[in-house]
């Protein structure tokens, strides 16, 4: 068995112990220790690091099991690793520390938040010429699944009736947050997890995850000290304008951040090419085709002041499902006052930048509002482009034998055949047919082919199967000939 030492200056943390391989040795062990720097391996005599997960500023996390479970259950230890701070900030960060401890115990009753497993102090003894340490470590539940930003990765771009399940799962989870005096502050898709548990039998099976608790801001009685660099912690684009400022934040704060994880997903593209600095404005809604309700409340979630947002994540609830019309706005009730903040208040800076000028949700929609009905699909990619040429290449040289075998060469069988090839690419630009459903379709034309002899005009399979080739090269050719042509042009003009 392999344990990966959690020591930070470690040269060598993986450890291998072929003893630990017996079930028997494995529970009654007492401890295992580094081979090279000497660090206690067994954390609190019960959890076994395997391997590292991720590593920032301010800590680390590993993957780990529990020896004391019946199925050495896997789970996520993260420990403390602040670098570069004096005896005071020391303090204030293991105090924030332990207050995350604190809010995820709280927090981890929600299904879709991961529990909290333990939270321990290790001191570890001086050896040689190193001083005596003292680690923090937290253990939580390990989620198995996908980021949405892994996802992003494979599926290039997210659809609509994606975004609002993503809406519809994630929103009341938020609302749980809220309503405990807790505020996430760095949502963002790689922070949101789909669980990809086969296992039928566990509730947690395909449920999204908020995930990664270490920014989250905790709504106290008590006055908190001065906002400082240790409680600015954010990602840029997500974070709305009252964070990055180092103001007090609000629950709209993470609608904001949910927002923007929206856009991306529904894009494919990163933040910082859909804000537009210039203008102070998010310019996303034409690189993606979203339907005028799902934009609307998009737009409002994205304001930049807090009071012109929506104030609760049950608030964007009601508005998915209030009843709406093309060319009619959503009506949404006045803003309810902010709630108290979640830090003692700072006074803003006496030159703020002026607000930006988003795409308000007005009562009365502007007469382009009322004739837009949708947005144009999002221009495919280059490799979908060329996929899509071979694709057309090969079906239409399918389609030209089977059309000629049926009904000679002649005007109609021509016309038939530029009408099935026009739907086909006008089907691909509307995005109805994509990826595997090329395939799928290549496939079932070429088997009809095959199982009916009267649609091969006497050619043999392999005839036909060259020509659909050939076909398929000779468009992704052409293609890839205009699309340059194209981009020499485009310089030019």
């Amino acid at each position: 068995m392999e344990i990966y030492c959690t020591r930070p200056q470690c040269q060598r943390p993986s450890n291998f112990f072929a003893d630990l391989d017996d079930p028997q040795t494995l529970k009654m062990v007492q401890q295992k220790f580094c081979l090279s720097c000497g660090m206690p391996l067994i954390l609190i005599g019960r959890y076994l690091p395997s391997r590292l997960l991720a590593k920032g500023g301010f800590g680390a996390a590993f993957l780990a099991c529990d020896r004391y479970t019946p199925g050495l259950r896997e789970c996520v230890v993260k420990q403390f690793q602040p670098t570069g701070l004096g005896p005071n900030q020391m303090q204030m960060a293991q105090s924030l520390f332990q207050r995350e401890a604190e809010v995820l115990e709280k927090l981890g009753r929600h299904p879709q938040i991961p529990d909290l497993f333990a939270f321990f102090e290790l001191p570890v003894s001086g050896r040689g010429s190193q001083p005596a340490e003292e680690f923090f470590y937290l253990v939580q539940e390990f989620i198995d699944g996908q980021t949405l930003e892994e996802e992003l990765e494979d599926k290039h771009q997210f659809r609509e009736k994606e975004i609002l399940e993503l809406l519809t799962e994630i929103l009341p989870v938020l609302q749980f947050v809220h309503e405990n005096g807790s505020i996430h502050r760095d949502i963002k898709p790689s922070n949101i997890m789909r669980h990809t548990q086969t296992n039928m039998t566990q509730t947690g099976n395909g449920l999204l995850y908020l995930l990664d608790f270490g920014a989250v801001k905790q709504v106290a009685n008590v006055a908190a000290p001065t906002p400082s660099k240790a409680t600015s912690i954010y990602t840029p684009f997500y974070a709305p304008p009252e964070q990055t400022h180092g103001n007090q934040v609000f629950p709209s704060s993470d609608l904001y951040a949910l927002a923007v994880t929206c856009i991306v997903l529904l894009t494919g593209k990163a933040p910082n090419d859909l804000f537009d600095t210039s203008q102070n404005h998010w310019q996303w809604r034409s690189h993606t085709q979203a339907s005028d309700r799902l934009a609307l409340i998009l737009d409002r979630m994205l304001e930049t002041s807090p009071q012109k947002r929506f104030q609760s994540a049950s608030e964007v609830l009601t508005a998915l499902v209030q009843p709406y019309s093309v060319g009619q706005s959503l009506s949404y009730s006045q803003p309810a006052p902010q709630s108290p903040p979640l830090s003692a208040p700072v006074p803003p800076p006496q030159a703020s930048p002026p607000p930006p000028v988003p795409q308000p949700v007005n009562p009365q929609p502007t007469p382009a509002q009322r004739k837009r009905v949708k947005t144009p699909p999002p221009p495919l990619s280059l490799g979908r482009l060329v996929g899509g040429a071979a694709f057309t290449g090969f079906e239409g040289g399918l389609l030209a034998v089977a059309l000629t075998s049926f009904l000679g060469t002649t005007l109609v069988s021509g016309g038939f055949w530029l009408g099935l090839v026009a739907v086909l690419v006008y089907c691909q630009l509307q995005r109805w047919i994509e990826r595997v459903d090329l395939v799928i379709i290549a496939g079932l034309t070429l088997g009809i082919i095959f199982f009916v002899p009267a649609l091969q005009g006497g050619n043999p399979i392999q005839a036909i199967l060259l020509l659909g080739a050939v076909s398929g090269l000779l468009l992704m050719t052409l293609t890839l000939v205009f699309r340059l042509i194209y981009g020499v042009l485009s310089r030019f003009l």
